[in-house]
């Protein structure tokens, strides 16, 4: 954790991380910036350690799965686990759409203990049986509201359907803001979960620059159709990953 720039709890790792060291499921309320990558990351990699992992695991059964809503935070999350994965001897994989499929089935293939990824290229590598989620013993989804906009509560659900039951894993969940269908889903997925909010002050991290533009009249349509471009743009590239029927 130091290597990553942390040397005391942020806020909501003081909260989460007790809970889940524990054992305890967790439905955190946090945003981008708060520490909460690391405070799940640890977690998982603790629970790992501590405890076996399920007789007969075949090559092609990760132990812990951990969902993004985009290739982008999938990639992130990776690497901020590799300094993790190098102190303890556990292996990575990462799944996400768009490119890389042979690349990524390689890694899959040689077996992973901790595979991250967007929901609809785990679906696909599960349909086509190269990998099994039935020695699952932790759960990570980061960013639940985020996967709510993006429309892929039914891939969610599609991949929990395939996992051990909830009182056999370890189940975490964050999400910027916990509403009723956050909630709603972890009352569905995860066993007893204990809910953490960050105090309002507190949600938005340190390392987040925030930025204020005063446009004159004349800018402001060329700022709106920019940031509607680009917002289009990340949407588009994210339902091309997720076409893969159910």
């Amino acid at each position: 954790m130091k290597k990553k720039g942390f040397h005391n709890c942020t806020p909501i790792q003081a909260l989460a991380l007790p809970l889940t060291l524990a054992g305890r499921d967790v439905a955190g309320q946090a945003q981008t910036g708060t520490g909460k990558t690391m405070a799940f990351l640890t977690s998982t990699f603790h629970y790992l350690l501590s405890h076996p992992a399920i007789a007969d695991r075949k090559v092609n059964q990760p132990r812990a799965l951990i969902m993004a809503p985009t290739r982008e935070l999938a990639v992130q999350i990776h690497a901020d686990a590799e300094p993790l994965a190098e102190a303890t001897g556990l292996k990575l994989g990462l799944a996400y759409g768009g490119d890389g499929y042979d690349k990524q089935l390689k890694v899959l293939e040689s077996g992973v203990d901790i595979l991250i990824g967007t929901t609809g290229r785990l679906i696909d590598y599960a349909k086509q049986n190269h990998i099994n989620l039935g020695a699952i013993q932790v759960v990570v989804l980061d960013e639940a509201d985020r996967m709510y906009d993006l429309g892929f509560i039914k891939d969610i659900r599609w991949l929990f359907r395939r996992m051990p039951p909830a009182n056999q894993r370890l189940n975490m969940l964050f999400s910027a803001t916990l509403s009723y269908r956050v909630r709603e889903l972890a009352f569905e997925q995860m066993n007893n979960a204990e809910y953490i909010e960050v105090e309002p002050e507190q949600k938005t991290g340190h390392r987040i620059k925030e930025e204020l533009f005063y446009p004159s009249n004349e800018e402001k349509m060329r700022f709106a159709a920019n940031a509607d471009r680009r917002r289009v743009a990340r949407q588009s590239d994210y339902f091309r990953q997720h076409q893969t029927p159910l």
